[in-house]
């Protein structure tokens, strides 16, 4: 009963948030997967964005990747880890992805705070 007590002390949460800041109302198509679960693929129209919260599993080697490709002929893509632990002390926190004109922007949260105080940052330029 301990033991069950500390293993789900020790689970934590994490989380993918992709929006689609790109101009001239191009459509963001997305497709995220884990080890077990896929995410669309889906269609995320200019100022919106899609978010998916889950559970870190017990190991912390939880990841997810994704493709995004920006309308309107989805030529322009980007394939990328969106969520990954990089250590046992690791608390996942929301990874908050903007797809933008020259490239795919990042910032990481943990609730209402920001890990490492790291603002929004770009992590990815399109492939053409």
């Amino acid at each position: 009963f301990v033991f069950s007590i500390c293993m789900l002390d020790h689970v934590s949460g994490g989380g993918i948030r992709i929006s689609n800041e790109l101009k001239n109302k191009k459509l963001l198509w997305m497709r995220c997967y884990s080890k077990d679960d896929v995410l669309g693929p889906k269609i995320i129209p200019i100022g919106q964005h899609y978010e998916n919260l889950f559970d870190i599993n017990f190991w912390h080697t939880t990841r997810f990747m994704c493709t995004l490709r920006q309308g309107p002929n989805f030529r322009h893509y980007q394939n990328f880890t969106a969520f990954k632990l990089f250590a046992m002390a690791d608390e996942g926190g929301l990874w908050d992805w903007r797809a933008r004109e020259n490239g795919i922007y990042l910032k990481k949260e943990a609730g209402e705070k920001v890990l490492n105080p790291i603002w929004m940052h770009k992590e990815y330029a399109w492939i053409y």
